[in-house]
């Protein structure tokens, strides 16, 4: 049994394997993922952060390679600041 498939126009299209190193940079500069995190993992993301209570559920801005860049306690703020830094978002599973 093959792993290949086929495009719309019954072409065969091969798998693409990507490289961390390829995958690392897939996006770079235009594309941003929100993630939900809570208060009490912030400090791993952010070391600056200050303390804060546990069980507060607050939503981190992340570029394609998953540096965190912004933190906010709200997912329309995070997508909002993408979108003034021309970033793109999108969704992550």
């Amino acid at each position: 049994m093959s792993n290949n498939m086929t495009n719309a126009k019954g072409n065969e299209m091969y798998p693409t394997e990507m490289t961390p190193d390829t995958l690392a940079h897939l996006g770079d500069g235009r594309v941003a993922y929100v993630k939900t995190i809570l208060s009490e993992n912030v400090r791993k993301l952010f070391p600056q952060a200050p303390q804060m209570a546990p069980g507060i559920k607050l939503f981190s801005l992340h570029a394609a390679d998953g540096t965190p860049i912004m933190l906010t306690d709200s997912r329309e703020a995070a997508v909002a600041n993408a979108w003034s830094q021309e970033l793109e978002t999108v969704s992550v599973h």
